[in-house]
C-alpha cells in the first residue's frame, strides 16, 4: 500500500489522535476510512466525469446544422439592439 504525507491543522491532528484512541484503531486506519467514505459519497452523487458526459450526450442533437442554429439565435440578439 502506498504511503502518503498529509498536512493537518493542530486541532484536526489532536482530534484524529483522540478519535483513534477511543476507537482503538490507528490514525492511518481512520484516515483511510475517511477517504474511502468520501470517495463513495462522491461517486454515488451521480456526477459523471467529463468523458462520460461527452460520451453519453454524443449524437443527441437532431436539429440539423448546429452552427447554423447558433448563428440564427445570435442574430436575434443583434436584431433586438
Amino acid at each position: 500500500m502506498p504511503r502518503t504525507i498529509v498536512n493537518l491543522s493542530e486541532e484536526n491532528k489532536r482530534w484524529l489522535d483522540r478519535e483513534a484512541r477511543e476507537r482503538h484503531v490507528s490514525m492511518t486506519s481512520l484516515v483511510s476510512e475517511a477517504v474511502s467514505s468520501y470517495r463513495m459519497r462522491a461517486e454515488a452523487s451521480g456526477r459523471p466525469d467529463l468523458q462520460s458526459a461527452l460520451k453519453d450526450s454524443a449524437g443527441l442533437w437532431q436539429g440539423g446544422d448546429g452552427l447554423a442554429w447558433q448563428e440564427r439565435l445570435r442574430g436575434e440578439w443583434d436584431e433586438r439592439s
